[in-house]
């Protein structure tokens, strides 16, 4: 079974631009490099260390190598001993120092417990983020604090500017690879410390950049699936995890259509997969995990003009009031047009036009012009008053 530890977002990081912008108010230029064995942070230790600065580069250790064994033959992942050996050959090629740590039991109480109790709780969580969150931009920052670094770095594509005494989280330049939508817990007091150095290239200009240093990884595959899930098949991890508990398969209207096994296998606009038989296209609605619940319908029932999102963070500063953004509700989502309406660590999100299959647990980002507004988790559909969004949507809850 899961463990009993709840995914918070918390006071957390961020990037940078290239050329660097200084962070005034630190001098130690030594920066602890997260490195996966991919090409993007193999480029990031590069070009951090052809800047100028005293490069560590680090790889964490997230799950036990006969875990990590069984992942190699199919993930295009990281964290395998594959990866481990990619990150420390880079190392040695640009002349830096490379250790490995053991983040274990971190990643297991904040990624893996919490990826099983979101499911639990018939909901979509969004893995990457929680690493991001709580791994690389907590754990990783204290340890690099530790070894007297200055500075944490990772190989996302963001981009962060200093303006007003603010630091400001920007899109990468690259929009088929911009990762400023899980960069959304992160505040000015991680940002001060964060580099992010590949933002401000394409990747074909990356990957081009590891190709000239003779780095072994210039060609590597990107990482395609969740680092810890054997085969792709995320039902199978958590039926070895979570214990089953039947219930119904029903229309909006109540009716009975069919049984399932358990909620964790269902998510909102899942289509294939019901197990049951019907002259219809139907699409999973909405997943209650308090009766069991599984609740089927048309493709326009999965349409929804407003979600209202629980742990918001702004990194630069909440609004204080209603804004324009452009808001996605998945990483690989576009930005469609809609207004936020903030309200503590609470905000709605009303769309011009209605959005397909709002996702409880999955993030939604907010964006005006270039930079990342803010974002949030979704906690579902709005269909509230707007005057006083966190009281109808507590009521809604």
């Amino acid at each position: 079974m899961y463990g009993h530890h709840l995914y918070h977002s918390v006071e957390r990081p961020v990037c940078a631009c290239y050329p660097f912008p200084m962070h005034t108010n630190i001098t130690n230029r030594r920066v602890v490099v997260a490195m996966s064995g991919g090409v993007d942070s193999a480029v990031a230790a590069l070009l951090l260390k052809e800047q100028g600065y005293d490069v560590v580069g680090v790889t964490m250790r997230l799950f036990a190598y006969d875990q990590a064994d069984s992942l190699t033959s199919y993930n295009k992942g990281c964290c395998t001993p594959q990866d481990v050996d990619d990150a420390r050959r880079v190392c040695q090629i640009i002349g830096v120092p490379h250790y490995l740590m053991n983040f274990e039991r971190e990643f297991q109480a904040h990624v893996i417990d919490y990826f099983c109790m979101e499911y639990a709780r018939g909901r979509t969580p969004h893995p990457c983020l929680a690493c991001n969150d709580k791994i690389k931009f907590s754990f990783l920052l204290q340890r690099a604090l530790a070894l007297d670094a200055g500075y944490i770095a990772t190989g996302h594509y963001a981009r962060v500017i200093h303006s007003n005494d603010q630091w400001h989280l920007l899109k990468g330049i690259d929009p088929a690879k911009d990762q400023s939508y899980v960069l959304f817990t992160l505040r000015q007091q991680e940002l001060e410390r964060t580099l992010l150095p590949v933002g401000a290239y394409p990747k074909s200009e990356i990957r081009a950049i590891a190709s000239r240093a003779g780095l072994p990884v210039a060609n590597k595959p990107d990482s395609q699936e969740i680092c810890f899930i054997q085969q792709g098949d995320y039902r199978s991890f958590l039926a070895e995890r979570l214990r089953p508990q039947p219930g119904e398969i029903v229309d909006s209207q109540g009716s009975v259509l069919g049984h399932h096994q358990g909620i964790e296998r269902f998510t909102v606009g899942q289509r294939r997969g019901l197990g049951m038989a019907s002259s219809k296209p139907l699409y999973v609605v909405a997943v209650d995990a308090g009766t069991r619940r599984v609740i089927v319908g048309s493709a326009n029932e999965l349409l929804q003009e407003s979600l209202w999102a629980s742990q918001v963070n702004y990194p630069a500063g909440a609004p204080e009031r209603p804004v324009a953004v452009r808001a996605k509700i998945r990483y690989k989502a576009s930005e469609m047009p809609a207004t936020l309406y903030p309200h503590g660590c609470e905000a709605v999100i009303r769309f011009q036009e209605p959005q397909r299959a709002v996702t409880p647990g999955q993030a939604v980002a907010f964006y005006v012009g270039e930079e990342l507004l803010g974002g949030g988790i979704i906690e579902g559909a709005w269909n509230g008053a707007l005057g006083d969004p966190l009281a109808s949507a507590h009521r809604a809850s």
